[in-house]
């Protein structure tokens, strides 16, 4: 055996080894680690209180222990169960529907073969990410009025009578669905489009040649391309689902729409700030994150068992 057949073994290092060899790449985590301990873990703290009576001038320190005093109180209030029922019935609406339209979009955006048609769409369709909830929330509410908006206007013209949609219950739920999904759907295909870039454009040619259609394709190649990003992007939402939007539905809700609107976070505001319950409302989002937390672990062990794709 000559010594050019012979493989060297590969060459163990320590830790500080590996620090040493790649610590350019560890300097470059120090912000994002500080950020985390900053603003993530270091306010995690504060979560002491929600089993406390606790009393600002008092501080943490100070405050009375009462174990889960807070957690009852939570259970038998008599609003928690109906926003915890609105909160939970507009996630799934918007599981449904604002989840998939990203990926319908970049599955239209990846078929326009016009490259300067195609940026513009990709422009406009970003748009609205940029804009903050209060002026997306003031131009529906615009749009939708009944007395000076478009979409009302239309309706008397062809013989119907106007429509409440913003203040009316049966109406609510479908205008933040659809406000959310038309904010978002933009942004959220970025990262399918970033996905289908990186297909080979050999196996669109090759599908074109053996006679494959645009369905065909779109079913046998661009989708199984995007299969980890879905599972992975669907994983992350899942955890969501208790986290509604506290900009989007404190701008459109009213009280004639607190019965089917008011959700987990504006219920925690109007407990918290309004009325000054901070261990109540820590109590409140404590038992949020412990759902959302479970949630993901949950999707994450059905994503690992029923295909390849999972965080972990």
């Amino acid at each position: 055996m000559t010594v050019a057949k012979i493989k060297a073994a590969p060459k163990k290092t320590g830790f500080l080894g590996n620090l040493s060899q790649y610590k350019e790449y560890y300097i470059m985590l120090i912000p994002g680690i500080l950020f985390f301990l900053v603003f993530c873990y270091g306010p995690m703290y504060g979560l002491i209180i929600a089993f406390q009576d606790y009393y600002p001038l008092k501080g943490i320190e100070g405050s009375t222990f009462v174990g889960l005093k807070h957690f009852k109180s939570l259970f038998s209030n008599p609003f928690f169960l109906s926003v915890l029922k609105n909160t939970l019935i507009i996630s799934l609406y918007k599981l449904l529907i604002c989840f998939p339209a990203p990926i319908f979009l970049c599955l239209v955006l990846n078929e326009i073969k016009h490259v300067k048609f195609k940026k513009v769409a990709q422009s406009i369709s970003y748009l609205p990410h940029f804009v903050s909830w209060v002026v997306v929330s003031g131009i529906i509410i615009e749009f939708l009025s009944p007395s000076r908006g478009p979409v009302n206007i239309l309706l008397q013209n062809l013989g119907f009578d106007p429509v409440f949609f913003v203040g009316e219950a049966r109406y609510f739920r479908g205008v933040l669905v659809l406000s959310d999904m038309w904010k978002s759907i933009g942004w959220g295909s970025i990262v399918y489009l970033a996905a289908v870039t990186s297909v080979d454009p050999a196996l669109y040619e090759a599908a074109e040649m053996d006679g494959a259609g645009r369905i065909q394709r779109i079913l046998h190649i661009t989708l199984p391309a995007l299969a980890p990003i879905v599972t992975v992007m669907l994983i992350m939402e899942s955890g969501k689902i208790l986290n509604d939007s506290f900009e989007q539905v404190y701008n459109f809700l009213s009280p004639t729409t607190y019965g089917v609107g008011d959700v987990i976070s504006t219920f925690v505001y109007r407990m918290g700030i309004q009325n000054m319950q901070y261990s109540f409302t820590t109590a409140v989002d404590l038992f949020k994150n412990i759902i959302s937390f479970m949630l993901v672990m949950l999707t994450n062990y059905i994503a690992r068992r029923t295909n390849d794709y999972a965080l972990w």
